[in-house]
Order: structure tokens, then sequence, then C-alpha cells
């Protein structure tokens, strides 16, 4: 059987997993990255080719000069698929798609899942709930939600990732100096009511249009807490015959179907509202989950959403059946703190319920598991009061988030 080219384009230091597992299955990877990720740890032996790209801002390249490149590697080498591993390569991967005609998510259904506007309209139109929501284009627009929607609302730019950009707004004369604040890149921007609720993350694997792996979870403290107020992130998995997984399975498969996604890894995220208990659609990315979630879902399915994203890309590119273990059914938490110490010192957090120590820089991380979930509740508890007493970090939000 030919093996396949796949270019894989990351603005992040991200996807060892995915690549390697493509280079197992004997494709032939093309790594572009940005420049300054030179030094990063790639997987190396499963790069065939690599190609820097400068930046011209964080997680910013020159667009045409992405074309123009793209175009020189063509010439001499026949590109089977082009995949993005990041939330801020989505556009670039679906550009490149649609210049050189290469299957896979154009830029028309790319929007949906990486304009927050876009996706919100989508969803609307769709019957799926969303929180009130408009675009600050016209004043008189801006006007009318502020009259039929109480305030806090919040500020969200269209095409950031995670919480970064997100601001909470009080009153009317701090959104009108917000909007005013935003100058030229107000259009980049929508305004949206602040639901008050328990956010949820859903974790998806999609082959020719069916879900074949899906893992939900609770944000015991939601990227935007921590992104503005610092703290702990922390997030467990929901037990699969739970009714808020079963609630959210249902939700995330007619988000799913109704965007188009026919393939790869989603990461959705809903809030459950405390007023009235429904479930309203936040976002949604066609891609993994940052902040170390794919390990919280391994540490529950035993799957690699990394790895089963691979093999679901080779299976379409050969045309050849694709099948998914039956995963296992454990409970997982995660914490992942930012810290004073370069290297976490573990030792006392060391229990029979530790899957794995996650190694950052700067940062503790812990995965755990267990059949339990109230163990879980409590290790993660435990963790974040141990964190917040002796190492915890507070710096201000940084403009371009690890993702």
């Amino acid at each position: 059987m030919e093996n396949k080219t796949i270019v894989c384009i990351s603005c992040y230091f991200k996807g060892y997993d995915f690549m390697d597992e493509m280079k197992k299955l004997g494709n032939k990877v093309i790594l572009v990255t940005s420049e300054n990720l030179k030094e990063k740890p790639w997987p190396w032996h499963a790069i065939d080719e690599v190609f820097y790209m400068q930046e011209i801002k964080p997680s910013v390249w020159n667009l045409e000069h992405l074309i123009q490149g793209f175009s020189h590697l063509m010439e001499t080498r026949k590109i089977h698929a082009v995949v993005a591993l990041d939330d801020y390569d989505v556009e670039k991967a679906a550009l490149i798609r649609e210049n050189f005609r290469i299957p896979g998510m154009g830029q028309t259904t790319h929007r949906y899942f990486r304009d927050k506007l876009a996706m919100r309209q989508k969803a609307q139109d769709s019957g799926i709930l969303v929180p009130e929501f408009t675009a600050v284009f016209n004043n008189d627009e801006v006007e009318d939600f502020i009259r039929r929607t109480p305030a806090p609302w919040v500020l969200k730019p269209r095409s950031e990732a995670s919480a970064s950009g997100i601001k909470k707004i009080k009153n009317e004369e701090e959104l009108w100096q917000a909007l005013q604040q935003l100058g030229e890149e107000r259009h980049l921007f929508l305004l949206e009511s602040f639901k008050i609720g328990d956010v949820f993350h859903v974790d998806s694997l999609s082959f020719n249009h069916r879900i074949v792996f899906t893992s939900a979870s609770q944000y015991l403290a939601s990227p935007m807490e921590v992104s503005h107020v610092g703290g702990v992130f922390r997030t467990k998995t929901l037990g699969i015959h739970s009714e808020d997984f079963k609630a959210l399975y249902k939700e995330n498969a007619k988000l799913l179907s109704y965007f188009g996604l026919l393939n790869g890894a989603t990461h959705s995220e809903f809030i459950k509202g405390k007023e009235d208990g429904k479930w309203y659609f936040l976002e949604t990315s066609s891609r993994v989950g940052g902040a170390h979630i794919p390990d919280l879902v391994e540490a529950s399915s035993s799957i690699n959403i990394w790895r089963e994203w691979a093999r679901i890309e080779d299976a379409l590119l050969k045309d050849i059946k694709y099948s998914i273990v039956t995963p296992t059914a454990y409970y997982a938490g995660l914490i992942v703190a930012l810290i004073k110490e370069k290297e976490a010192d573990t030792e006392s957090f060391e229990c029979d319920e530790v899957f794995k120590f996650l190694p950052i820089d700067y940062h503790i991380g812990i995965v755990y598991q267990s059949l339990d979930p109230s163990i879980i509740h409590t290790r993660l508890d435990d963790a974040a009061k141990k964190i917040n007493s002796d190492m915890l970090q507070i710096l201000p939000p940084q403009s371009k988030p690890t993702s």
C-alpha cells in the first residue's frame, strides 16, 4: 500500500503522539511550525521534513508566505492530508486545503469551529441553546442587546483559544469604554450574556460522520476562572451512566451533526444553567483539547486521543477499516497549577490514585485514576488546598495562553 504524506501544522509545541503514530503506520510526516519552536523536543524520529515560519505576533504567520512556501513544497511532493494540531492552526490548514484542493475541512466549515460568532449563529440556527449574544459591529444592535439582556456580560474575542482575551463587563458604561478601547479591532469581538452554572467539556472522535468515542468531564475550576483570577485548574470525568453524561453526549452529537464535522477530534464546552438546569453551548473546536485534557481522557478510558486521531486519518487516506477498542470505565481527575519552582516536588502528593505526574516547567500537574468518583473529588480538593497553601504562583493573564 502506498505510503501517504501528511503535513502537520502547529504554532505550539504539541501533537507528539499524533506524529509518532502516523510514522508508525507507515506514513511520511512533514511538520510546519514556528521558528521559535526549533529547539523543542519534537518527535524527530517521526518527522521526515520540517519547515519554519516566522511569527508576526504570537501564533500568527504571514498567510501569503505560507501559501507561497506550500506551493514550492508541492512542486516535488504529493501531499495527501493537512492536519492542524492546534486551534490557532485550523484557519491555516483550511486555507491550504482550499488553495491546493486537498481533501478535508475547508474555510466555510472551519469558521464554525474557530469563529465564536459564527459558531453561535450556526448553533442558534440549528435549534441549539446558546447564551444570549450579539455581534458588536453596530451601536444600535449593541444598545438593543443591552436593553434585552441584563448585565453582567462577557466581551469575547471571536478567534482566540481557551479563555484568552475574555473580559467580564459589569455595566453599560464599562461596556462602551471597553468597545472604544478595542478601536479598529472591535469587529473581532462579540458580546454575550454571562451565564451562571457548571461548565463541562466533551472530547470526542469522529469517523465518517459517526462519533466513535466520547468523554465528558466537568470543570471544577473553569479556564476562564483560572485565567482571570488565578488559582488551580481542575477537571474530572463523568461516569458514562450519569444523567449529565447522557445529556452531554446527546448535545455534542447534535452539535457536530449540524456543524458538518466528518472526521477527527473535537473539544466542545457546554454550561448547565444554574437557574433553569438547561444545557447551553459555549464553544467547540476541531482539535484535541488542550491543558493536558488528553491525559485525563486516557486515564479514564485508556484511549489516547492523539493516537486514535492519527489512526482515523490513516484509515481515511488508505481507505481501510477503522475501529476503536472498548474504552475502560475509570474515573479520572486532572489538576494543573503554576508554581514558584521550576520542578515540582511531588513526594507529598504520592498516593495509589496517581496515574501520572505531568513534567511541566514551573507547574505541578497530576492526573488521578480510580473506580470511585468520590475518591477522585477528594484527591483533587486535597491537592488544591496543598498547592494553594504552599506552592501557588499567580501571574497576570498571558497574552498568549497555554493551549
